[in-house]
């Protein structure tokens, strides 16, 4: 099978606001797979009902993270760029899934327990059959490829699981699907208090949005730690210093990043100027998303027309699939 025709499928939570570490972990992935790939991008509309039942934000959300999106060079005239709520053929094979998925093992589900404690008081059956339907998302489109970060992995088990049982019960409908991320290493881009990775929601003053003002990004880097430099030549960087650098190697002329390199090493380096830098170079990478994302949003009728292109795309590779897959099944009593 050619490389073009082979499908990657991803989701996409509409929930918070991207971030530095979407991009440099997803999104500019994205932006080079709808060239060389069938692409179906979805923004995860349904999924997100399972913990925010409360939908008077969704369509501000949605816009968002379309314009967001798009604004970082997803093109929605190569991938096929959709609301999951837009696919009503993702709900009957969500149904028919249902039956071939067990309680005990959804139960299990890393993710499930997770939410369990973190959602006590709304523990619904689409928190616990969340794998379930994220298969139904992935496999509705025969979907071969999926870019996913570690925390899926066990989902993408539990999706190949699902597809095989499915083929094993009623005939050979499904590719596996496995992840896939152009066998690089996934980046994990650090929060600026250097605890974990940037988050949408965990500390938002150490995380770095698509949408932060230029004020908000100089100001989250000034307040980064510092110290009063080292002591002696070349000596070892403290974590809280490599985050510096760590960052500049995301947004930074390599030039930029030598001259500090060699001024820490010199013990000459002054942190007020490496944070100002850092905050330029921040600047001009976030800015124009940034701005681009505004624009779009603000474009009503853009925003529909991609919408309802990115659907009619979806649902033609869905109804292809469950027609096949209703033949499977034996569930055609007019043929």
């Amino acid at each position: 099978m050619g490389k073009q025709q082979e499908i990657v499928m991803s989701g996409i939570r509409p929930t918070g606001f991207l971030h530095l570490g979407n991009y440099f972990g997803a999104v500019r992935n994205y932006v080079r797979m709808q060239s060389d790939y069938t692409c179906y991008f979805m923004v995860a509309d349904l999924h997100s009902l399972t913990t925010h039942p409360d939908t008077s934000e969704l369509k501000t959300n949605i816009y968002r993270v379309l314009s967001e999106n798009i604004a970082c060079g997803l093109d929605p005239d190569k991938a096929a760029f959709y609301c999951q709520s837009h696919i009503f053929e993702t709900s009957e094979l969500y149904l028919y899934l249902n039956m071939l998925a067990y309680v005990g093992e959804l139960e299990k589900t890393v993710t499930f327990k997770d939410k369990v404690r973190q959602h006590e008081n709304n523990v619904n059956a689409g928190l616990l059959t969340y794998p379930v339907l994220q298969t139904a998302d992935i496999i509705l489109h025969r979907a071969s490829l999926v870019p996913v970060g570690k925390d899926q992995e066990q989902h993408l088990e539990m999706a190949r699981n699902f597809a095989n049982r499915f083929n094993h019960r009623y005939g050979d409908v499904f590719p596996e699907p496995k992840a896939f991320n152009y066998g690089e290493e996934l980046i994990k881009v650090p929060s600026l208090d250097g605890k974990g990775k940037m988050s949408k929601s965990e500390n938002q003053n150490a995380t770095l949005y698509l949408s932060d003002t230029d004020e908000d990004i100089t100001k989250k880097i000034k307040k980064m730690k510092s110290d009063s430099g080292p002591a002696e030549k070349n000596s070892a960087k403290p974590d809280y210093i490599e985050l510096f650098f760590s960052l500049m190697q995301l947004v930074s002329p390599a030039e930029v990043i030598e001259k500090y390199e060699a001024d820490y090493n010199n013990c000459t380096i002054r942190y007020g100027d490496l944070k100002q830098q850092l905050a330029e170079d921040m600047i001009r990478f976030i800015g124009p998303i940034r701005d681009k994302a505004e624009q779009i949003r603000n474009d009503e009728k853009y925003m529909k027309d991609v919408m309802e292109k990115g659907a009619g795309k979806a649902r033609k590779s869905a109804r292809e699939t469950m027609e096949i897959v209703r033949n499977a099944m034996g569930l055609n009593y007019f043929a």
